[in-house]
C-alpha cells in the first residue's frame, strides 16, 4: 500500500462500522478498498492515473465494477495529504447514502 492508502486504512477505514477489505480482487481487477455491505469501491489515485493511457484503463475498470452495482469513488493522493478530515466526512456521506439506497 502507498503512504496515502495506509493513512486512509489505519486512520479511518479499518475503524469504520462498515467493514472494508483492502487490496480486494474483483473480477480481473484488484481494488484498493472494498465494502460488500455498502457496495463501494475506494480507489486512491497517484499522478500516473491522470496520464491518458491510464485514464482509459481506469474508465474501463470503473465501468466493469459499476456493472455489478458498485459505486466507485476515486480520491487523488493529494486530497488524502491535504484534506484528510474532509475526505473522511465525504466518505461518511457516501457510505451513508449507499447504505440507505440498499434498504
Amino acid at each position: 500500500m502507498t503512504k496515502e492508502e495506509k493513512h486512509l486504512w489505519y486512520d479511518y477505514l479499518r475503524k469504520s462500522p462498515v467493514k472494508f477489505s483492502r487490496q480486494k480482487i474483483l473480477g480481473r481487477y484488484i481494488v484498493d478498498f472494498y465494502s460488500a455491505e455498502a457496495k463501494i469501491v475506494i480507489e486512491i489515485d497517484g499522478s500516473q492515473h491522470y496520464e491518458s493511457e491510464n485514464r482509459i484503463y481506469d474508465e474501463k475498470r470503473t465501468e466493469f465494477l459499476e456493472q455489478y452495482g458498485l459505486k466507485v469513488i476515486r480520491i487523488p493522493n493529494g486530497e488524502i495529504k491535504d484534506n484528510f478530515e474532509g475526505i473522511c466526512r465525504y466518505l461518511d456521506k457516501q457510505i451513508e447514502q449507499s447504505l440507505s439506497q440498499l434498504c
